[in-house]
């Protein structure tokens, strides 16, 4: 909030408080000294200056970045992850030790990070030390990710790093909250040895652990992923296949040791061209125990899949073999008639639509996981059946590994869709528009099997994450600050909110925000954070309440107002008995008897003009569905009057209609009038929500 809008608070605030009390903060200045004055959270920001100090180029141009002088800020790792650690909202979603996990069928699950095969590997590694027995175990999971704020003025694109712990669940990691910190800006400086040492850290449990940490893997896209290895652009940075047969058979695994022997053999212009590694950088990670940055890279299903292998290759690949087939004029036709059928997809709950096709400029990563869902049938009968089945054996592949458990079977099914679509995707070639598939990010895709062995499910270390924190961290920041040397003013506002949200969870911790009284708060019109919002049922980041459900912005027009008129038009003749049955056990929630089973004659009237909606956003606790790190989970219900007599009733809750069909509707009314028979009075201000009976 502007210090202008804090301002304007307190002095509403004074105005409504007796002349003889004062607000609790003078003016803007006096809560951002309050804040600052925490300790909770508090992981100060340190900055130092590194400048290029090797020589000068003689001929030609000198380079800006060999004459300027850079400034980096950071934190201290161990303060942040100290702050992690002892977070209790983690209490809950939080490992201790590495294990195994199994499903019912005694197959082996991949999910959260501790349950991994590299977590236990380090940990039997690090028992080796008897000194280290009872220690916790904390994987330090990095992750860096270019940002542009504005592309308006100036010099505005940052590279901040982010730092989380592989103790929290991946749901954690994936709604933030406090799980994923920033760390530094601009560059990862060589580790402090301190790092490696024991510490007495503050568990979420409440408990003391000495605790050993170590370096874990590391989220970026691929030019990211090639600079931290220390390799040559088109070379993959996990395993040794060469730049113009990336898909060989007989390439073997990158590693620390490889390089080093090549380095002992070969030189520097030898190991560029013939091995795709740069020899005159070093890897950070080998400054680190246990760690090997070729092995540490993790699978980044938004880079690699979803805008990668999806909307780059196959849907780029398309409309070229288009343009090929049927010439510029014909594909305009085919392609109109593509954004038709994408257009033409009905709502349902989890799939978004697009009611212009996918004719827009730039595709959010939201976009191309929206699109993956309806773009398969959009483009039968335009293209080969085997370039179908190429799209088909890539989605079979794509869903399975975007799961938040994966088995064995599962990861069986993953490796067969991905021998299919190698094999159908030769289509490409014979219609003459590829020569090769040498492209790093779709032949990463062979490495998803033994990632997902050692780190877990890939959606809980995904370059989505990072790229989601950058609006909180940074694009928000940004246009908060004066744009004038703004980092300073953004790294603030960043601690300012660390210690905002530590002193949030310390309060809740001793019962001072009680989460009843919050749900008693939080209002109809509220909104609760949504996570992702590329669909119509999503997780929700917020407080903990039962449920709550918010009707459309704007009312449907052309319905009658009065309850009988809107019954008739409808053909709903039962339609009052049952808003009458439904007010009754609205009025009376602890009665022996139902609506449905009491005399209608002592249920309340409704008389009141009435509004009809076409949806209505419910939110509501769901922890065992795809939810928030409270268990919040939010899903649209939509009525399609269009759709009146093509299916039966469900029969859920208090349907409008007395027959098999009949047009559904959401309505709200506003009073009720009924005999007297509690301390109402008979007369409630009543939200009457009927669910679908399509």
């Amino acid at each position: 909030m502007p210090g202008t809008e804090i301002d304007k608070l307190m002095q509403i605030w004074a105005d409504l408080l007796p002349a003889d009390q004062d607000p609790p903060y003078a003016d803007h200045s006096d809560v951002y000294n309050t804040i600052d004055s925490t300790i909770l959270g508090d992981a100060p920001w340190q900055s130092f200056s590194v400048a290029y100090t090797g020589e000068l180029p003689v001929v030609g141009d000198i380079p800006p970045w060999m004459l300027v002088e850079y400034d980096i800020w950071c934190r201290d790792p161990r303060v942040i992850l100290q702050i992690q650690l002892g977070n209790p909202d983690f209490k809950d979603e939080f490992d201790y030790a590495p294990f195994q996990r199994f499903d019912d069928n005694g197959e082996r699950e991949w999910k959260d990070f501790m349950s991994v095969n590299w977590g236990y590997w380090q940990a039997d590694i690090i028992a080796k030390d008897p000194q280290t027995h009872g220690a916790l175990f904390v994987p330090v999971i990095l992750g860096s990710d270019k940002t542009t704020v504005s592309v308006a003025t100036g010099q505005n694109e940052f590279y901040p790093l982010y730092i989380s712990n592989g103790n929290i669940h991946n749901n954690v990691r994936c709604a933030h909250h406090d799980g994923v910190s920033v760390l530094r800006f601009l560059s990862i400086p060589k580790n402090d040895d301190r790092f490696r040492m024991f510490r007495l850290t503050q568990c979420p449990d409440g408990h003391f652990c000495h605790v050993i940490y170590g370096l874990g893997p590391y989220i970026a896209d691929y030019p990211e992923q090639a600079l931290l290895a220390c390799i040559v652009q088109g070379w993959c940075p996990k395993c040794t296949a060469p730049a113009d047969h990336l898909d060989s058979a007989e390439a073997g695994r990158h590693s620390h040791l490889h390089t080093d022997a090549l380095l002992s053999v070969y030189s520097l212009k030898i190991l560029w061209e013939d091995y795709g590694i740069v020899g005159d950088v070093v890897p950070f990670t080998a400054r680190f125990p246990r760690s090997d940055i070729h092995e540490l890279l993790c699978s980044d299903l938004l880079h690699q899949i979803i805008k990668g292998t999806f909307k780059d290759h196959l849907v780029t690949w398309v409309g070229e073999y288009l343009v090929s087939v049927h010439g510029s004029t014909r594909t305009a036709a085919i392609m109109a008639d593509i954004d038709r059928r994408i257009a033409a997809a009905p709502p349902f709950p989890g799939q978004r639509r697009f009611p212009e096709g996918r004719g827009f400029k730039q595709w959010t990563r939201d976009d191309s996981k929206a699109l993956m869902k309806v773009y398969l049938p959009a483009i039968s009968g335009h293209v080969p059946p085997q370039m179908v089945r190429c799209f088909a054996a890539f989605l079979e592949f794509c869903y399975p590994v975007r799961r938040d458990s994966i088995n064995e079977t599962t990861l069986e099914a993953i490796n067969v869709a991905l021998g299919r679509f190698h094999k159908e995707r030769t289509i490409f070639e014979e219609s003459g528009l590829r020569i090769d598939f040498n492209l790093p990010r779709q032949h990463s895709l062979k490495h998803y099997q033994r990632n997902i062995q050692l780190f877990g499910a890939p959606n809980g270390l995904c370059s989505s994450i990072t790229e989601s924190k950058h609006i909180k961290a940074m694009k928000e920041p940004w246009r908060q600050s004066s744009h004038f040397n703004a980092l300073g003013q953004m790294l603030v506002m960043n601690q300012r909110i660390d210690k905002l949200s530590a002193s949030r969870v310390n309060f809740a911790s001793h019962g001072l925000l009680s989460s009843v009284y919050m749900s008693v708060c939080l209002g109809p019109n509220d909104k609760p954070l949504v996570l992702f919002s590329d669909c119509d049922a999503t997780q929700v980041s917020g407080l903990r309440v039962h449920s709550m459900v918010t009707l459309a912005m704007t009312r449907e027009t052309g319905y009658p107002l009065q309850l009988e008129e809107l019954a008739a038009s409808l053909n709903l003749p039962l339609c009052s008995a049952h808003i009458r049955c439904f007010l009754f056990d609205q009025l009376h929630p602890n009665a022996p008897l139902s609506g449905n089973e009491v005399d209608l004659n002592i249920c309340p009237t409704f008389s009141s003009n009435i509004h009809i909606f076409h949806s209505a956003l419910a939110t509501f606790y769901a922890p065992s569905d795809h939810s928030g790190i409270r268990g919040m989970h939010h899903q649209r219900i939509r009525a399609t009057p269009s759709w009146q007599g093509c299916y039966g009733s469900t029969g859920r809750g208090h349907d409008l209609c007395d027959s098999g069909v009949g047009k559904s509707n959401l309505v709200r009314g506003q009073r009720a009038r009924g005999p007297k028979r509690d301390t109402s009075g008979g007369h409630v201000d009543a939200r009457v929500k009927l669910s679908s009976s399509e």
